[in-house]
């Protein structure tokens, strides 16, 4: 009997508290939306299976859980902690860039950079809150709608927040559908929404040839500490534009990007134990955070409508909200959302130009404040 009792006494069963069933559901919820709702499935059930399996009770010192130093979770956690994860995802989304539209018309640059105005609104709103410097950092990228870069500047700033954080932003990623359009809808006229954009020109091969290798250098010389993330993701472009490395180009932006993926979902959902991450700062980071991608949204709409007072050939307005860095589901979104006035107008190539240079500003600011905060 006494053996029963303490083996009865060291399960899951007997050790979970209310905090680990609150996370449990949470997990059950990402699994639910990555693979009934189809939210970016390719994030939210790595995630949400971390989850699970991140607030399954143990006994500590046991080598079990993702804070402990000797325990496998902990190894694989590594890649979080370093920014190495993030910085392997950066590499295969530059292979699978391609800049043609926006180098075909780089005005579309200005509304990627209009929208990280989110960072650094929510930057002042988390001091006003009470959080520290490092971690309103932290908290303010999430407004760049970028899950790696977040996690990248986490990393280095406010490591005990990369849950929540990462959390927070990949969610809202995976929310675009729901967030994005009435603030598209708010902001924007009928009108506004029916504009064509002009044709592109052709762009050359060896001005998409040329790009990564000018793009490291202006980017890197102003933020020098976005070499991590800028450095690989304007190499795997490198990779793919240059002709002679198709062979790498493609494990880049297959292979590689899907191995880190699986590991950063993986481990960023477990390390969301219940005693770890449920706590005040928490619910304040999911709230900034909504406001933070709401601002970035409404940012590069309003800066679009601002070009189109000074510009003879119109920019559709929808193509600010492809601003930030959701690759490519925001730009996916204004797609969706124009062709709902106009099934046959066609924003998809012209967002994604946004889109990229969302991707480039919200790492530059990641540099930028890093080094302001270090």
């Amino acid at each position: 009997m006494d053996l029963l009792i303490q083996f009865l006494t060291n399960t899951g069963y007997y050790l979970a508290d209310y905090r680990n069933i609150i996370m449990l559901f949470v997990g059950g919820l990402f699994l639910y939306l990555g693979t009934a709702k189809g939210y970016e499935p390719l994030l939210l059930i790595p995630i949400g299976f971390g989850v699970l399996v991140g607030n399954v009770p143990f006994f500590k010192g046991f080598g079990l859980g993702i804070y402990e130093s000797n325990s496998v979770l902990h190894y694989l956690y590594f890649g979080v902690t370093t920014g190495l994860y993030p910085s392997i995802v950066f590499l295969g989304l530059g292979a699978m860039t391609d800049f043609s539209a926006l180098l075909a018309r780089p005005v579309l640059m200005l509304l990627g950079a209009a929208a990280q105005m989110g960072i650094f609104f929510t930057l002042i709103s988390a001091l006003a809150l009470g959080f520290l410097p490092k971690e309103a950092a932290s908290i303010a990228i999430i407004g760049g709608a970028d899950g790696p870069t977040s996690i990248f500047l986490t990393a280095k700033l406010a490591p005990h927040l990369i849950g929540p954080i990462a959390i927070a932003a990949y969610s809202y990623m995976a929310l675009i559908p729901v967030i994005q359009p009435p603030i598209m809808r708010l902001l924007t006229t009928r009108k506004e929404r029916l504009i064509r954009m002009s044709d592109l020109r052709e762009v050359s091969k060896k001005e998409k040839i040329i790009f990564p290798a000018v793009g490291i250098l202006l980017c890197c010389f102003l933020a020098p500490a976005s070499i991590p993330l800028l450095g690989t993701f304007f190499f795997g472009n490198f990779l793919k534009e240059c002709g002679r490395t198709e062979r790498l180009a493609q494990t880049a932006r297959t292979s590689i990007i899907d191995i880190a993926t699986i590991f950063l979902g993986f481990t960023v959902g477990a390390s969301t134990q219940g005693d770890v991450f449920l706590t005040p700062k928490s619910v304040g980071i999911f709230c900034l955070g909504a406001v933070a991608f709401s601002i970035a949204t409404a940012s590069g709409l309003i800066f679009a409508k601002i070009l189109n007072l000074f510009l003879k050939d119109k920019i559709n307005p929808l193509l600010g909200a492809s601003g930030v860095s959701a690759v490519p589901g925001s730009a996916r979104e204004v797609h969706l959302v124009g062709q709902r006035e106009d099934p046959t107008n066609f924003l998809l190539m012209h967002a994604m130009a946004c889109n990229s240079s969302g991707v480039i500003g919200s790492a530059i600011c990641a540099g930028i404040l890093w080094s302001f905060m270090v």
